[in-house]
């Protein structure tokens, strides 16, 4: 996990001709790059390596106990970034303009973006990039702005750029799969065109006057990495402590008995667990003893190394 990767093509355009063979090549980056998104995604939510874990002795105490760290990360940055909406302003201090700005949050208002962009800063620390589709009101669509907003998957959405100078984006492409055909189709907006695409075949090709590609994407940072990606091993050494711990705590409370220099058998074992004593008795001058065995783990210094990771996860995700 070290961020996700940008796709790039040496086309200068995207044309009929070369948008499908464009599509397959970058298909391949972004299959890693959902594949990465998938699994933070699902860390976010709780579901973590620890929940695999396997233990070989005494494998009847092995305890998955999932410290939800990132979560909480990724709740505090959302929450510092988009504590408040974020509203337009102007250098220009005329009327025209202050009115035009005026008008401009009224129309983000109705279109709640203050939610989506909290949608986009989630997606930003999960996984280190987010998308943005903004489309012009279609005919069942409309209502007091001309426009809609939506915030993409970053599993199903990319962007493929230019490798030349400035890095221009050349095509964004949405895509689902038919869960009955399992047919993907694909949404491709280049500048001036949109071409539907299925699988390989181009079933749409036409323009669209908007002037720009509708879909934008907000990168959390250079490398494309989420706000707990750079920590993930310490993630998963606290949800061991935490597990160990557990397992150190049964381990004590089931303690083998040993019995020495006596013999009980298994009828006398259970009555002395229904009683909770027994009696033994020394023989020949051996002495008869009835004991646990007991290894308890120091908890004074397992937390000393589980605050210590925690607050090297602090200082290196930036957090109080």
């Amino acid at each position: 996990m070290h961020g996700r990767r940008v796709i790039k093509s040496s086309e200068r355009t995207i044309t009929k001709d070369n948008v499908v063979d464009v599509l397959t090549k970058a298909l391949n980056t972004h299959y890693l790059n959902s594949s990465e998104v998938d699994y933070l995604w699902n860390y976010y939510r709780g579901k973590q390596p620890i929940l695999n874990r396997v233990k070989e002795t005494r494998p009847e105490i092995c305890n998955k106990i999932v410290e939800n760290r990132a979560n909480e990360i990724v709740a505090f940055k959302v929450g510092y970034l988009c504590g408040e909406p974020i509203q337009y302003v102007g250098r220009n201090g005329d009327n025209e303009t202050t009115e035009a700005i005026t008008l401009l949050n009224e129309l983000m208002f109705a279109e709640d973006k203050a939610s989506k962009d909290q949608q986009i800063v989630e997606w930003q620390m999960i996984c280190g990039t987010a998308f943005r589709l903004v489309l012009p009101d279609g005919d069942a669509d409309e209502d007091e702005a001309p426009f809609e907003i939506y915030t993409l998957d970053p599993r199903e959405t990319f962007i493929v750029y230019s490798n030349q100078i400035g890095n221009k984006p050349l095509m964004a492409v949405k895509y689902c799969k038919d869960s009955d055909t399992q047919i993907t189709t694909y949404s491709v907006y280049t500048e001036n065109r949109y071409f539907l695409i299925e699988d390989t075949i181009i079933k749409e090709d036409k323009p669209h006057a908007l002037g720009m590609i509708p879909i934008i994407e907000y990168p959390a940072n250079n490398a494309r990495m989420g706000a707990f990606e750079v920590v993930l091993p310490l993630l998963d050494t606290m949800n061991l402590i935490a597990s160990n711990r557990m397992d150190g705590i049964e381990q004590l409370v089931q303690a083998f008995i040993k019995f020495i220099n006596c013999d009980i058998s298994k009828e006398e074992y259970e009555e002395f667990l229904k009683l909770g004593a027994i009696k033994v008795k020394s023989v020949d001058g051996q002495t008869a003893d009835v004991d646990t065995v007991v290894t308890e783990l120091n908890q004074t210094q397992t937390q000393t190394f589980k605050d210590d990771i925690y607050n090297a996860i602090l200082t290196i995700c930036g957090m109080p």
